[in-house]
């Protein structure tokens, strides 16, 4: 598509580019703290399950590369938003066989792995929704 002839980026783009970004620095300044810092956030996480943990920090790389790609346009940053949330899902299916196995963890592992879920999910719906709006009419993309 000619880039003159794409939509006006809306505010939901806005949106979905900003929250995968911010979602991303808060990610990797938290996980940060805990991995590469013996110091108040580490001693704050607890019994914290390190392969979680270092999941969630590299995968905020990823949300800050699909937010900068939903930001453009870019179909691949759409899969990989969807990408985004089936790692999250299986790393909390890994979780859960931690857990079950009688792993240490902190209670609000499920909650934060959960809400990561929903995020990424709502972001990879709303992308894929946008993506199918500014596809030019009889093109698959």
């Amino acid at each position: 598509m000619n880039p003159a002839a794409r939509p006006q980026r809306t505010a939901w783009g806005w949106l979905l580019s900003l929250l995968a970004i911010g979602f991303g620095l808060l990610t990797l300044r938290e996980g940060g703290a805990v991995l590469f810092f013996d110091g108040a956030a580490r001693r704050a996480a607890g019994h914290y399950v390190p392969f979680v943990l270092w999941l969630n920090f590299l995968a905020g790389f990823a949300y800050i590369i699909a937010g900068v790609g939903l930001w453009r346009r870019r179909r691949w940053a759409v899969w990989l938003a969807t990408a985004i949330a089936v790692a999250t899902a299986l790393g909390f299916l890994a979780f859960g066989v931690h857990v079950l196995l009688g792993g240490a963890w902190e209670p609000r592992t499920p909650v934060a792995m959960t809400l990561r879920i929903l995020v990424w999910v709502g972001i990879a719906t709303l992308a894929w929704r946008r993506s199918a709006a500014d596809a030019p009419a009889g093109h698959e993309h």
